[in-house]
């Protein structure tokens, strides 16, 4: 499936399914060609290092992705919406991350509010497929069940809620909403940079611009 990038700017991939599939580890909720983005600096930095950074938790209005614009990677009708989730304290310390890796089976048991936290979903018709954004900033979704979207329209703003550990956002596509037997959908983008393929799929650690 052939998607715009829903932001603009400096982003770089994480969790790539042009470096493997299942790109997050797990085909559940159909996320088997999921990719997340993090927006990043000139410098390739998600935020500029702290001693804070090194040993504690961060706040999230720090990273340059919070807040940004998320945009609908395709023309489509809105299914799902999901907003209120907290955007949490980021964690970019090992110090931070193990502990945070140990509640992970609480979030997955809370389902998809759990796991995606703020999203929004956009069929590209009735039947799919179905285009998830993830992981919004908390009272930023611009859309409701039943608007219709181009591509390029603003739905909301890169947060840290559900599932994260730093701001960024989640994309994938699945043949279903009905997360518990969805089938991921393998996933490319347009415009791409200058002599790579009309349908890019960008790898882990390279940043890019939009």
């Amino acid at each position: 499936m052939l998607l715009r990038f829903p932001f603009t700017g400096r982003w770089v991939a994480h969790n790539s399914p042009a470096d493997r599939v299942p790109s997050h580890g797990t085909e559940a909720f159909g996320s088997a060609h999921a990719i997340d983005f993090v927006a990043v600096d000139e410098h390739g930095r998600s935020a500029p290092p702290s001693l804070r950074s090194m040993f504690a938790t961060e706040t999230p209005q720090g990273f340059v992705g919070f807040g940004a614009p998320i945009l609908a990677p395709i023309d489509g009708t809105v299914v799902a919406v999901h907003d209120g989730e907290p955007d949490h304290e980021a964690r970019r310390s090992p110090f931070t991350l193990i502990p945070y890796a140990l509640t992970q089976p609480q979030r997955v048991r809370a389902g998809v509010a759990g796991i995606a936290g703020n999203h929004v979903v956009i069929a590209a018709s009735p039947r799919g497929p179905f285009v998830l954004l993830a992981h919004l900033r908390r009272g930023s979704v611009r859309v409701r069940p039943g608007d219709e979207v181009v591509a390029g329209a603003q739905v909301g703003e890169c947060g840290n809620s559900g599932n994260s550990t730093e701001p960024h956002v989640h994309v994938q596509a699945s043949d279903s909403t009905d997360w518990a037997s969805a089938r991921a959908v393998p996933i490319a983008f347009t415009p791409a940079p200058d002599g790579a393929p009309a349908g890019w799929l960008p790898r882990n650690g390279v940043p890019f611009d939009v």
